[in-house]
């Protein structure tokens, strides 16, 4: 599809929606979203739609930049699951989102446009395929409701640890499904475990909050829940967390990557090695 035909496609998609608002997770507030936000989504959406069709595989884990990271030394703050055959339509995202800062959650099934328009602060995105039995699998998962639910814990905490079986967040959901569908030959990661024993196989990333800042900064919130990590953990202000970079570092380490996509500075480019 050239160029010009994408510029086209999403503007017409554009064209149809600036009138639009989303709420997507955020069910107590509607935002309503300016031209230039509607413009930057179409785009992006329409961008992603063709990587996908041009790839034979039934699902792809694509990530986003919905929070700024880099001082954590991280890019890609989000990630879902974008499914070819979905019950609501070709390239339904599903994920996890926080309910609008409260300490619930629960899982969203939209279209690449909404899952690009909300709260995007960036314009990358990275498309992963997965493994082929991989795939299959998780194209079973997204299609099974129940067996999404079963996944799914509705308390959230923003700085769940890895293998908490009180809470969990965007990030640590998808982990999970990840390791549900996964070969029991590959390995899968315990994050059903405790902490101390998803540390054995799976490398979470750190992310470093000083105590005197969480204090003095007034770092509390209802989705936010320090007293998860053991006190030594507060007091040094290491918090171990699963994030994008680190789901995508164990899905390579453990072979389960078919191939990657990223759109950056305004092109598509290959992306060996960590993301």
């Amino acid at each position: 599809m050239s160029a010009g035909t994408l510029r086209r496609l999403a503007l017409a998609l554009t064209l149809a929606l600036c009138a639009a608002t989303s709420n997507a997770g955020t069910t107590c507030v509607e935002a309503n979203h300016d031209a230039d936000a509607l413009r930057r989504a179409a785009q992006l959406a329409v961008s992603v739609r063709v990587e996908l069709e041009a790839v034979d595989a039934p699902v792809a884990l694509v990530s986003r930049v919905g929070t700024e990271l880099s001082e954590h030394g991280l890019h890609y703050s989000h990630a879902g699951f974008a499914v070819r055959d979905h019950r609501d339509g070709a390239w339904t995202v599903v994920h996890l989102l926080n309910e609008c800062g409260t300490d619930r959650s629960a899982l969203f099934a939209e279209g690449l446009m909404n899952f690009y328009l909300d709260d995007l602060a960036r314009d990358d995105t990275r498309i992963t395929w997965i493994e082929p039995e991989t795939a299959a699998a998780l194209a079973g998962l997204m299609a099974d409701e129940r067996a999404l639910m079963r996944l799914h814990r509705p308390r959230y905490n923003l700085l769940s640890p890895p293998g908490s079986q009180r809470s969990q967040n965007s990030t640590s959901w998808v982990l999970e499904v990840l390791d549900t569908a996964t070969p029991r030959h590959a390995s899968p990661s315990p994050m059903r475990g405790s902490p101390a024993g998803a540390g054995e196989r799976f490398r979470p990333s750190t992310i470093r909050i000083a105590y005197g800042k969480r204090i003095v900064g007034g770092l509390f919130a209802s989705n936010i829940d320090f007293s998860e990590h053991p006190v030594a953990t507060r007091l040094s202000g290491r918090y171990p967390v699963v994030t994008v970079a680190s789901i995508l570092d164990d899905l390579e380490g453990r072979g389960l990557v078919l191939a990657t996509r990223e759109w950056r500075d305004g092109a598509w480019r290959a992306t060996p090695g960590r993301p």
